[in-house]
This record gives structure tokens, C-alpha cells and sequence, in this order.
């Protein structure tokens, strides 16, 4: 790991020297980048949503096209972070990335108009895409020398932050929108998670500064061996577009079928603790699947969870699914990424989570929008979940072709 004095004119493939912090401890630190990339200027929206679709008197379709902006600005994130990294080095591009997810969750509560809304979900998109791709590329370096149940271990941690992120979201947003009498609360959730960000990144930015920076691909070498993973690229659009319906639409689905406030805390905590503990649940099977047969297997429990809510509208039926939905969701991420790891030479894991991201953030952009069109109609959001539970399945199933 590199020492945190390395001077700024260090470049991408400068060779760095080992830091002090144990790469468990850096990991850590990392992980509150996906926390606020994902858990809050990603999932948090969905909390959001109801106040703004109320406020702004917005349709199930318009909520998902401001959301498809976001995964459109995941997608431009995605198509950038080999680049910059390689310009600017994985460890700058992380940090101010981070602080532009920052910036854009704090704009957002300055104005109501949809096409400002649009840009800046586009904005907390790109950035975030940077955030979580850069730091999933520091991650892979920092566990280059572990084992393979330890390296899987370490990259759940990262990716658990999401998950971290969606927790304080789901005990601070609805609490905060309760005390809220005026109509456009939503504004001050938006502020709130702004200060939540604020304390991720003076957590993260001292985590970055101590990674060790990815080596940098020989100039004859830029290309990633893409083939390679074409069944597991595949999939993961799919997943991409599944997966992103039901975090959008979920908690509007329940509130439409009665769910109390208290009870989309309890759900949205849930959620987020189940992706904690997956982080660790998953780790030793991800660590001895080969091929997709990792990936198939997370992705057949991420769909059955969003299938639960469509078989029941108990309370203990949406509870169940937050905690297999929750616990399987984030730990896909991790098993691509093991995948690729497992892969590819060290100089191509971050261009190979940056493609693979590129699939992923494809399927985003037709997620949310497919969804809430097809819930326009009189059968409501059953209709879209029950299209995201097809492509999940469809996505496991790919998978195991790889």
C-alpha cells in the first residue's frame, strides 16, 4: 500500500511503496464510497420518491425517467474511468469524484424543475459510477496478495458499504419526511444525505490516499480481453436492468399496498443490514464457484426475493424479501468482480470492472423507465416488478453459460 506523503506528481504507474494500514482497515474506509455513490445518491431515491412524485404531482413514468438519468450518468461514468484513471490515477479520480456525489446530493434540494432534477440525477450518476469503479480498482490491489476466500471477503466489505448507505438512509429519510409538515420535505432528506456525505468522505479520502494505485496497463495492452467474460458481461446488463426496478419502485409498491411509515423504515433497514451480512455470508461460496456458477447462484436468490412481494402483500412476505433481496443484490457485484479478477492480469482489473459496469449501467438505463411505463397501466407497479423478476432470473440464467 502507498505511503499517504507520495507527492501529486506521482503518475498512474508511478511504482508505489507499501503503506502501513493493514488492507482490511483501507477496505474499510473505502466502502463509505459506495455508501454514498450507491446507498445515498442512488437508493436513497426511492425513499424520496413518494414526497417528490406528491410535491411535484410527477407519474410513475416521469419518476423512473429521472432515475434512468441517473443510471445514464452511471453509464458516461462507467465509459470514463479507465481513461481518467489513467491520466489522473485511481486514488485522485476516487476522491474527487466522491466529493462531486457529494455536491450533487445537496444541489438536488435546490430546485423542484424537472429538467434541473434530470441534470443533476445525471450528475450524481456519473460521478458515483467513478466513485464505485475506482474504488472497486483500489480494493482489487489492496487484496492482490490474499487468498481467495480472504480477497472475496474483502471485496464484500466494499461493496457492503452500499449497504451501510441504504441503512443510514432508511433510519434518518423517514424519520426526517415524519417531523416534516411542509409539502416539499423531500428537500431536506436531500440535505441530510448531503451531511451523511460529508462525513463519508472525510472517512474515505484518508482510505484512498493510503491504497496502493493500480498498476497501469502496458501502452500496448490497453484493451481488456473482453471475450473472455461475454456470458457474465451479458448477464450483468440484465441484472442491471432487474435489479434497479425493484430498488426504484419497491417502496411505492408497498406504500400503495398500505404499508405504514414505520414499517418502510423497518423494511429499508432491513434491506440494507441484509447487504451487510451478505458481504460475509456469500464469501466462501464466491470464493469456490467457478465460471458463472458463482454469479447464477446469487442471482437465483436475488430474483426469488423480488418475487416475494408479488406472491403476498403480507408484511412478513415483504420483510422476507428485503432480507434475501438485500442479502444477495450487492454480493452479485462482488462475484462478477471475482470473476474478473480471477480473469485477468492485475493491470486489467479496473478497465474490466469499468466494462463490466458499462453492461451493468446499459440494463440501468432501461430498468426504471420500462418499469414505470408498464405500471401506468391498471394493474399498477405489479406488473413492472413482475418484468424485473423475469430479467433477474433470465440473468442467472446466462450466467451459467459463461
Amino acid at each position: 500500500m502507498t505511503n499517504p506523503s507520495v507527492p501529486p506528481s506521482a503518475g498512474p504507474s508511478t511504482p508505489v511503496a507499501p503503506a502501513r494500514n493493514p488492507a482490511p482497515l483501507v477496505v474499510l474506509g473505502l466502502a463509505f464510497g459506495p455508501a454514498v455513490a450507491l446507498g445515498l445518491a442512488r437508493f436513497a431515491y426511492a425513499l424520496l420518491l413518494p414526497s417528490m412524485r406528491a410535491d411535484l404531482h410527477w407519474s410513475y413514468g416521469t419518476a423512473g425517467a429521472v432515475n434512468t438519468a441517473n443510471a445514464l450518468g452511471y453509464l458516461g461514468g462507467a465509459l470514463l474511468t479507465a481513461p481518467l484513471a489513467r491520466r489522473y490515477g485511481t486514488r485522485r479520480i476516487f476522491v474527487s469524484s466522491l466529493g462531486f456525489a457529494v455536491v450533487s446530493l445537496f444541489a438536488t434540494a435546490a430546485s423542484g424543475n424537472l429538467a434541473v432534477l434530470i441534470g443533476l440525477r445525471t450528475v450524481a450518476g456519473l460521478s458515483g459510477a467513478v466513485t464505485f469503479i475506482s474504488g472497486a480498482g483500489l480494493v482489487a490491489a489492496a487484496a492482490s496478495a490474499a487468498s481467495g476466500h480472504r480477497a472475496a471477503t474483502l471485496l464484500g466489505v466494499y461493496f457492503a458499504g452500499a449497504g451501510a448507505g441504504i441503512v443510514i438512509s432508511g433510519l434518518a429519510i423517514p424519520s426526517l419526511l415524519g417531523a416534516t409538515t411542509a409539502a416539499d420535505g423531500w428537500r431536506w432528506g436531500w440535505v441530510l444525505l448531503g451531511v451523511i456525505g460529508v462525513v463519508a468522505i472525510a472517512i474515505a479520502t484518508p482510505a484512498a490516499l493510503s491504497s496502493p494505485e493500480p498498476a497501469a496497463p502496458p501502452v500496448t495492452d490497453r484493451q481488456w480481453p473482453a471475450r473472455q467474460l461475454r456470458a457474465v458481461i451479458i448477464s450483468y446488463g440484465f441484472f442491471g436492468a432487474g435489479y434497479i426496478a425493484y430498488m426504484t419502485f419497491i417502496v411505492a409498491f408497498l406504500k400503495d399496498h398500505g404499508a405504514r411509515e414505520e414499517e418502510i423504515t423497518v423494511f429499508w433497514v432491513v434491506l440494507g443490514a441484509a447487504a451487510v451480512a451478505g458481504a460475509f455470508a456469500w464469501a466462501w461460496p464466491i470464493s469456490k464457484l467457478q465460471a458463472g456458477r458463482a454469479p447464477a447462484l446469487v442471482l437465483s436468490a436475488v430474483s426469488i426475493g423480488a418475487l416475494l412481494p408479488l406472491l403476498s402483500r403480507s408484511p412478513e412476505a415483504a420483510m422476507a424479501s428485503a432480507l434475501l433481496f438485500g442479502g444477495s443484490f450487492l454480493t452479485v457485484v462482488t462475484a462478477v468482480t471475482a470473476v474478473a479478477r480471477r480473469s485477468f492480469q492485475s493491470h486489467h482489473w479496473t478497465p474490466a470492472i469499468a466494462g463490466l459496469t458499462v453492461a451493468f449501467a446499459c440494463g440501468q438505463c432501461l430498468g426504471p423507465v420500462l418499469t414505470g411505463v408498464l405500471s401506468e397501466g391498471p394493474v399498477g407497479l405489479s406488473i413492472g416488478l413482475s418484468v424485473s423478476v423475469g430479467l433477474l432470473a433470465l440473468a442467472s440464467a446466462i450466467a451459467l453459460l459463461q
